[in-house]
């Protein structure tokens, strides 16, 4: 069962001034309200419940401008049909490339395989309107690939996974 505590603040009337420049008059009431309810581990159906909640939301604060998701998921096949690499990515209700994943094998990395995939899925996003760019990588995943291919860096996470950095990239696609 969660208690969520509810405070109520009041102001003094008359001469006195507001409970905001005078903390110490502030009175306040305390009332519980209880909500019972379980945790469980998610179904397929209910997965669909959350993304369409906080799409529900979302859209209410601010109008899309493309469908909900468009996937732009790419593999990319040597002469042998084998996967040496692919991009895992789609484009928003507000119409920015969201790069989820992107990788390239071992053994055709530092072989332009990743910005060939890269600016494959660019491209596509920019035809159907994307501005923008964003991804995160890890320092010892891609930093400087992102960094090579104009993308720049707008935060980051020291110390995780610990002695390591998660990096967050955005990029200008106009």
């Amino acid at each position: 069962m969660a208690i969520i505590r509810v405070y109520s603040f009041y102001s003094y009337v008359g001469e006195e001034f507001t409970s905001l420049f005078f903390p110490n008059k502030l009175k306040t009431t305390q009332m519980e309200i209880k909500i019972e309810f379980t945790i469980e581990p998610c179904e397929k159906e209910n997965v669909k419940a959350i993304v369409d909640g906080i799409n529900e939301y979302n859209l209410s604060k601010v109008s899309a401008i493309a469908d909900i998701w468009t996937p732009l998921e790419f593999v990319a096949k040597d002469e042998n049909g084998i996967e040496i690499g692919g991009i895992l990515a789609g484009l928003g209700y507000w119409n920015g490339l969201e790069i989820k994943i992107l990788w390239v094998k071992d053994s055709h990395r530092r072989k332009g395989v990743g910005t060939r995939i890269l600016k494959h899925v660019e491209k596509i996003a920019k035809e159907k309107g994307a501005k923008i760019s964003m991804l995160d990588t890890f320092d010892f995943q891609a930093e400087g690939f992102y960094l090579k291919n104009g993308y720049k860096p707008i935060g980051e996470i020291k110390d995780f996974p610990e002695g390591h950095r998660r990096i967050y990239f955005s990029k200008k696609l106009v």
